[in-house]
């Protein structure tokens, strides 16, 4: 529905919420709060809430809750209300962030508040809360909320635009470092924050401390990492200042370039015009352009010797791929060339096949009414390929229910390139993939087109509506098995290393707890080094976590990717995943908070003590005829993870209840 029209109808529930009498205002709040969620939703409909925030306090929007007496809000409980509350709830927390930020600007005047304590309460609610504004909704949010999850980061965003970043510029600057230590792909919404940043520190906001250098020095990592940029002269100014460096000017040039890249992962623009400078421009160079190609990637070595090894290659990424509106593909190009994986025979070709891929009409048309058209479907499509192959852990679902899908084409990243290479230039040209299940074939036909991610990356919002109809189908074929369907699915979807055994800890009928003793203690002796002979994880391998909101209460089934297991630097066995959601650094409840960085984490990966994440796994795939007797797993150890279990996801669910039950489906995500 049209903003104009959501607007009309709001209006006209506030106008029925001023008119009811003071016992009955309950009854027409909740028209207000439906229609302004909706359009919170809408492009401009968060400045439309804000507009309309004072008249809908006076009509007694707040009237009889917690948020009719502003001065006794607290900013600690507001994190806990997003993350806990119903829909209204939130909405109604929303609505009185946009209502103090009116009174902050002096546009309206509440007696329980002045502007300035309400300026001071929105700061606090900024600084405890910057994660909604970078990484959006997690997994929680989005299963207890759905589309309405994204309209707390709009306000937030908002908020922001509207407070300034005097008071909380060190927080979000940390915000962003953290987000970035992950590695994401998508990567507009961190672009546009320190666009915000950049703009504040122009107005001279956030004084001189330690706060402001980090944020210049993030400004500057994006805008001006060189010597020759600093200034954001603008690209055709820059070209003319390259063509007249010397060769030790080129040299610091290039390598600027790739320090400011690798330190948080973020691309300039300047980076790419500099990288297509060098691979397109016939001029003479005072030093081999190899060299300096390597240097602007920040490549060791090894990537040097990918790229002399395919430099032809090499080029036509650069002139098919790399581009202002698709400078992040430059990092992908440097850890593809970094990772060895041109090595692999069908890998090189594959990229030649997708470097000149016709792009079908409907795959055309998505790529540019998803992503616009700063470059063409084909440029674009080939600079998310670019990235997904360098990036696989940096993949996200988005705000979508997709984990799967998500979880899939990470793996082919890691393990299979050149079989996700396939599955592209199918979809993207026939607009069908096919895979098989137990022999049978199984056809995407009709998915393009069909329930695309909108907030995903261009391989994601190809594939994504093929795997999970595909996915949906494998399911169907299940039906009636009485077991979970990931026990064949996941083998048949993901590939050939997936496990053949599937360990379930719940049983799908009653959804009570199966064996959990047994599940447990098999786990350990599958995936624990201590137990089962030292052996490391081969090959990336699927597995299923009850996921929990930040008091430990269940919120549903979530699919996730074991990578590996090792002790981290305080000698703690940890286990290493990747998690599709878009943030993975998540609070799961009595104290389980999954890391992403500072605990050996590599770029892209989440970790928990190992006995944490197995309190919260519900299945898992290994080989029977791949087990090593080894020494037996500390019942004690056993007995705890078992307890963590039944205190958070696992409560109610003995032999004999009737929980909640794994559906038939199983659709995670």
């Amino acid at each position: 529905m049209e903003s104009r029209q959501l607007i009309d109808k709001l209006e006209y529930a506030i106008e029925q919420l001023e008119q009811a009498r003071p016992f009955n205002k309950v009854r027409f709040r909740s028209a207000v709060l439906d229609v302004g969620g909706r359009l919170a939703g809408e492009p401009g409909g968060v400045d439309a809430l804000y507009q309309l925030a004072a008249r809908c306090d006076r009509a007694g929007i707040f009237a009889d809750t917690p948020w009719d007496q502003p001065a006794t809000l607290l900013p600690g409980l507001v994190r806990n209300t997003l993350e806990q509350g119903d829909r209204q709830t939130v909405l109604i927390e929303l609505l009185s962030q946009l209502r103090l930020l009116a009174v902050s600007n002096g546009v309206y005047t509440h007696a329980g508040i002045p502007a300035e304590q309400a300026r001071h309460f929105l700061a606090q609610v900024m600084a405890l809360n910057l994660d909604h504004l970078l990484a959006g909704p997690g997994e929680a949010m989005r299963a207890r909320l759905g589309r309405t999850s994204t309209a707390v980061s709009g306000v937030f965003r908002y908020l922001l635009e509207n407070i300034g970043f005097a008071d909380i510029l060190g927080s979000l600057v940390h915000e962003v470092r953290r987000i970035m230590s992950q590695r994401p792909l998508q990567v507009d919404s961190v672009k546009s924050m320190i666009t915000q940043i950049a703009l504040a520190r122009s107005r001279g906001e956030g004084g001189n401390g330690a706060a402001a250098a980090d944020a210049d020095r993030l400004v500057s990592n994006l805008f001006g990492p060189t010597a020759t940029c600093a200034d954001d002269p603008g690209v055709q100014l820059y070209l003319e200042r390259v063509v007249r460096l010397s060769a030790g000017e080129l040299e610091s040039e290039a390598s600027a370039f790739a320090r400011a890249m690798h330190e948080n992962g973020l691309v300039s623009d300047y980076h790419a015009v500099f990288l297509r400078w060098l691979a397109l421009a016939d001029v003479d160079l005072p030093i081999a352009r190899e060299s300096l190609q390597a240097l602007a990637l920040g490549l060791s070595s090894t990537g040097l010797d990918a790229l002399r090894t395919f430099h032809d290659l090499v080029g036509r990424l650069i002139e098919g791929a790399v581009h202002i509106g698709t400078a992040q593909s430059v990092y992908g190009l440097a850890l593809i060339l970094e990772s060895g994986m041109l090595y692999s025979a069908p890998v090189a070709p594959a990229l030649w096949r997708q470097i000149d891929l016709r792009l079908s009409p409907v795959c055309a048309e998505i790529q540019s009414t998803v992503f616009g058209t700063q470059v063409t479907p084909a440029t674009r499509l080939l600079a998310g390929t670019i990235q997904v192959l360098g990036q696989p852990l940096g993949i996200g679902q988005g705000n979508n229910p997709t984990c799967q899908a998500a979880r899939a084409i990470s793996m082919w990243a890691s393990n299979d390139p050149d079989y996700l290479l396939h599955l592209i230039s199918r979809a993207a040209h026939f607009d069908e993939i096919v895979l098989h299940f137990e022999g049978e074939p199984i056809s995407s036909a009709g998915a393009a087109g069909a329930m695309i991610p909108l907030d995903t990356d261009p391989v994601s919002v190809l594939l994504v509506p093929h795997l999970d109809l595909i996915y949906r189908l494998m399911g169907e074929l299940c039906a009636g098995r009485g077991d979970d369907p990931h026990r064949w699915i996941n083998p048949e979807l993901h590939g050939w290393w997936v496990g053949r055994e599937c360990f379930l800890a719940v049983d799908i009928q009653t959804g009570g707890l199966r064996d959990y003793d047994a599940f447990l203690h098999r786990f350990y002796c599958s995936y624990h080094p201590f137990y089962n002979g030292n052996q490391p994880i081969i090959h990336p391998q699927p597995a299923g976590l009850a996921v929990t909101d930040s008091t430990g209460i269940f919120v549903g089934w979530h699919a996730i990717t074991l990578i590996r297991v090792a002790l981290d630097g305080d000698n703690v066995m940890r286990l290493y995943f990747f998690n599709p959601n878009n943030d993975s650094g998540q609070d799961w409840g009595a104290g389980v908070k999954v890391s992403t960085h500072g605990n050996g984490e590599r770029h892209g990966e989440a970790s928990l003590p190992f006995a944490e994440l197995a309190s919260r796994l519900y299945l898992f795939h290994d080989d029977t005829e791949a087990l090593v007797p080894t020494t037996a797993p500390d019942a004690a150890e056993l007995q705890e993870v078992k307890q963590m279990a039944l205190s958070s996801w696992a409560a109610g669910r003995d032999a004999t209840a009737q929980a909640p039950t794994v559906a038939g489906s199983s659709a995670q995500g």
